[in-house]
């Protein structure tokens, strides 16, 4: 069988790898997306509390949308903000309905590599079909070949740990427990509980701190003897918080905001140039110690917000050219890298950018952005679109750009590591846009949104 007659294999049946699939169905590309877990966006369902701080029309890719059209299907109204669980059930499962037989669930990728070719062979080797490696969830295992794959499996399943230097921290395992990952649904009953009345150590200084903070600070409304105490690795600046009302995202401004009035108004205390050394056990609570020996008071909760990183064991057998730093594709990577600007908004980019030495495979999605904070799913989806335009030899389409990003108003000097209380005023240090002078609390978007 020629390579071309065979499928594409995507793989994760999120918004980005629906959206690849939709785009590869409009080039006449036969896709065939393999979700591990038993339904689409099985991630997305796991944060479906939260709410997003892009509206419907920004989370709707074209492409998908055609697709969906002929069944009746009409987009949510493209300037309201949808939860995750909204965003699931309102557009990405009925996308992986229409694509039908092309989406199978509980088929987990286990590896992927050419045909007869481990990653030290170069004879014929791009002329060589891929090989796929699945395991079911019934225990039963196939290998398929595919022409060409885009991983678009994300990188919910690997958050990183607390430790200052990205490992995880002394005495952090052991307390397991006591730490979670994810931003807590506070509408459960039982996750309400776990938190309503307790010292809480929220660590990170992203979106999804934001958003547990304002979280804990609606509580703390709520239920006397609740208090977060805010960990930063940085010191507190004019980009701390975002950009406010300077984001030409509101929602993603307000978020920010939402996070400094939890501070301003006592229900958060902010502790900076903190880089966490170790979590030791003091009677049924934990004490954080840092790098340069300060010892916090005794929390009864950690929530760990410090991102995300990617998991490539499964690309290991294929050629891939990664940044050393962000593990993003090094052409990628000077777009996104933390360290050699702040201001969070990225250049559109496609196919010329993610590819790598072995030839039709491609990282998408926040994957793609390896540890880089920044990704929106409008990217994600311009990535798809200029690669399944390149592996449909359309290289017109697939080197245009027809994506303009808004700007995050944010800019606070380049580098990741800031002298603890440094103070920088807005837009020194090397920044590359402009930044608010103020930041003021209360504008109209949503407070309690996070995420793309």
């Amino acid at each position: 069988m020629p390579t071309t007659d065979l499928p594409t294999v995507v793989i994760g049946a999120g918004p980005i790898g629906l959206a690849a699939a939709a785009h590869l169905v409009e080039r006449g590309i036969e896709p065939l997306v393999l979700e591990a877990g038993p339904r689409a966006a099985s991630a997305v369902r796991e944060w479906s509390h939260v709410r997003l701080f892009s509206t419907w029309s920004e989370l709707v890719d074209p492409a998908a949308e055609k697709l969906l059209a002929p069944t009746g299907w009409t987009a949510p109204d493209g300037a309201t903000y949808p939860s995750g669980g909204d965003w699931a059930e309102k557009y990405l499962q009925p996308l992986a309905d229409v694509l039908g037989d092309r989406v199978r669930y509980g088929a987990r990728v286990t590896g992927v590599s050419r045909l007869g070719r481990d990653r030290v062979v170069d004879a014929d080797r791009h002329e060589q079909p891929f090989t796929v490696h699945i395991a079911f969830a019934d225990g039963t295992q196939e290998r398929i070949t595919v022409r060409a794959v885009i991983d678009a499996s994300g990188t919910w399943a690997t958050p990183s740990p607390i430790g200052g230097d990205g490992l995880p921290a002394l005495g952090e395992r052991a307390a397991a427990e006591r730490i979670s990952y994810r931003v807590p649904d506070l509408k459960s009953p039982a996750v309400r509980a776990r938190y309503a009345g307790k010292r809480t150590a929220v660590i990170g200084s992203g979106a999804s701190a934001f958003t547990a903070l304002a979280s804990l600070a609606d509580l703390a409304k709520d239920v006397p003897g609740t208090h977060a105490v805010w960990i930063l690795r940085r010191g507190i600046s004019g980009s701390t918080f975002g950009g406010g009302t300077a984001d030409q995202l509101p929602a993603r401004g307000a978020l920010g905001l939402a996070a400094k009035a939890a501070v301003d108004n006592g229900y958060a205390d902010a502790v900076t140039g903190f880089r966490t050394l170790a979590t030791e056990q003091s009677g049924d609570q934990l004490v954080l110690v840092a790098e340069d020996g300060r010892r916090l008071d005794p929390v009864d909760e950690v929530i760990a917000l410090t991102g995300f990183r990617p998991d490539t064991d499964v690309l290991s057998e294929l050629r891939l050219n990664l940044d050393e730093r962000l593990q993003a594709p090094v052409e990628l990577a000077p777009l996104i890298d933390p360290n050699q600007h702040s201001c969070g908004t990225v250049y559109p980019h496609g196919a010329k950018e993610l590819a790598h030495p072995e030839k039709d495979v491609y990282v998408v999605g926040m994957k793609s952005y390896g540890r880089a904070p920044t990704f929106l799913a409008m990217t994600g989806y311009e990535q798809v679109r200029s690669i399944a335009a390149a592996l449909a030899g359309d290289q017109e389409a697939a080197e245009r750009v027809e994506l303009t990003l808004p700007e995050t108003g944010v800019c606070g000097g380049a580098g990741l590591f800031d002298e603890p209380n440094a103070t920088k005023a807005d837009g020194e240090g090397g920044g590359c846009c402009a930044a608010p002078t103020t930041l003021q609390i209360g504008i109209g978007a949503p407070a309690t949104s996070g995420g793309c």
